[in-house]
């Protein structure tokens, strides 16, 4: 396999359309095409993990966080950053990022730790917004039905558990072909009428370029007519964080010991404990101190995530438990998500999970 044929892998999992706009996703160093020999799958690229990579013949990286973050002016090894993109480059080690992509992805980082935990029926906390397209086109009415199939065939016209759907009205159109024009219907420089139908259908953001390729691939005009429209309608799939409930409800204090526990923490950092059952459960890994409103307001007991400051802990007012269990901790089984993905979808091949310890937070 070569390094392009294992993120389209990664990318039917995770498309890097979903990842937010300030993030630095995909492959970060190396070529597409060169020849996989091996995979390892880390949360962070550091130097040991290249040098794990080197000793088990890996030479292509799957990280979770990006090593290139903000641009990089000079490459000369004076921070680790830039040795490990220096090593990556001199042992033709190809290095790809999912990060945000990963967080959003309706299988990803979230339903991980839901899944850890036995949080049950888990829901997209934050959808993303923006994740919906329209595309509407006009195709003369015997292309019709050829057409909406092919649009279907490259994944338009799915809503929730329905697929094929599609709003068709007749008309008609009109075009005049200039001199140059090598027109499939009508003449050169004669206005021609047509009996069209206007095929409406909605996506998902992450499959337009295929999308718009079978729409050019099989209508039949020279020239084609579309429309695309970004919609506001909410896609529950695709979002950050996820809220679910527990099989059992829980007192707080057995809570906090079955994170500990299933989370292998030493020590959580938590707000006012407020005396009640733990029911409804809200998890973001990462940094989630912006979701604490989207907590409250999914009527969660607690939310699980990381790095929340001293005054932020203030914002649960009683309203919920927040609990900051770390960020490593947090995001720590994602790698074990992307080496089951990709061992189901190439089941023959070398894949291996990190061995060596990134977490940079110790405790005493």
């Amino acid at each position: 396999m070569i390094v392009n044929e294992v993120t389209g892998i990664l990318e039917e999992l995770a498309p890097l359309a979903y990842a937010e706009d300030f993030d630095n996703v995909g492959l970060l160093i190396g070529d597409k095409n060169m020849e996989v020999t091996g995979i390892l799958v880390t949360l962070d690229t550091l130097e040991n993990v290249v040098d794990e990579a080197i000793e088990k013949n890996c030479n292509l990286i799957i990280s979770f966080h990006p090593i290139i973050f903000s641009g990089l002016k000079k490459i000369t090894g004076k921070n680790y950053v830039e040795r490990v993109v220096l090593k990556c480059i001199k042992n033709d080690i190809a290095l790809y990022s999912m990060h945000t992509a990963l967080d959003n992805a309706r299988i990803g980082v979230n339903s991980k730790i839901c899944e850890v935990l036995g949080i049950q029926n888990p829901k997209i906390l934050i959808p993303q917004k923006g994740t919906i397209k329209k595309l509407t086109t006009y195709v003369p009415k015997a292309h019709a039905q050829e057409l909406k199939e092919a649009l279907f065939r490259a994944g338009a016209g799915n809503i929730g558990n329905y697929s094929n759907c599609s709003f068709s009205v007749n008309g008609t159109g009109s075009y005049k072909a200039g001199e140059n024009a090598n027109p499939t219907i009508g003449e050169i420089g004669q206005v021609h009428y047509e009996e069209e139908t206007q095929i409406s259908v909605t996506y998902a953001k992450a499959d337009q370029s295929h999308i718009i390729n079978a729409l050019i691939q099989t209508h039949p005009y020279e020239e084609v007519a579309y429309e695309i429209h970004t919609l506001e309608n909410k896609n529950q799939h695709i979002g950050i964080g996820m809220v679910g409930i527990l099989k059992k409800p829980m007192d707080e204090e057995e809570f906090m010991k079955w994170v500990k526990k299933q989370m292998n923490v030493s020590c959580i950092r938590h707000s006012n404990l407020m005396g009640k059952k733990i029911k409804k459960v809200a998890v973001l890994g990462g940094s989630g101190s912006f979701a604490i409103a989207a907590a409250i307001g999914a009527k969660a007991d607690i939310f699980i995530t990381a790095d929340l400051k001293y005054h932020q802990f203030y914002e649960a007012e009683n309203k919920i438990v927040l609990a900051d269990i770390g960020h490593f901790e947090t995001e720590q089984f994602t790698k074990n998500l992307l080496v089951d993905h990709l061992t189901k979808k190439i089941p023959n091949f070398a894949i291996s999970l990190a061995e060596s310890i990134t977490n940079p937070i110790k405790y005493f």
